[in-house]
């Protein structure tokens, strides 16, 4: 799966309210295929009173599938493709479709492994 934790996405379907909204990945299911984005799939669940908790209403996010997002490139700001690259035979780097431009899978920008 080419979505990680803390990418920014933008949801391509789904609910009405939620489509075409920018927000980050909180968490990735690899197995199921399916992420969970921060305020996006919001639902109500009714907790019933258990001993000494009382009931309530609790909001939560629930995952969404990957293939209804996009990733977001940090330089165009543009939703892309995606693909990974090897630079050096070391680390494995993202490459952005139409920026040309890779950023490292560790974290900053890659200002010296733009890619023509």
């Amino acid at each position: 799966m080419k979505i990680r934790t803390w990418d920014t996405v933008e949801v391509l379907s789904g609910k009405e309210k939620d489509r075409w909204v920018r927000s980050e990945v909180l968490k990735v299911f690899k197995d199921e295929n399916k992420i969970l984005v921060k305020d996006i799939n919001v639902v109500t669940r009714h907790m019933k009173k258990q001993w000494t908790t009382p009931g309530q209403i609790i909001k939560m996010e629930k995952s969404i599938h990957a293939s209804n997002v996009k990733i977001v490139c940090p330089f165009t700001d543009k939703p892309t493709r995606v693909w990974f690259i090897t630079i050096e035979e070391k680390w494995k780097t993202k490459k952005f479709r139409f920026s040309k431009a890779a950023l490292k899978e560790k974290g900053g920008e890659a200002s010296k492994y733009i890619i023509k």
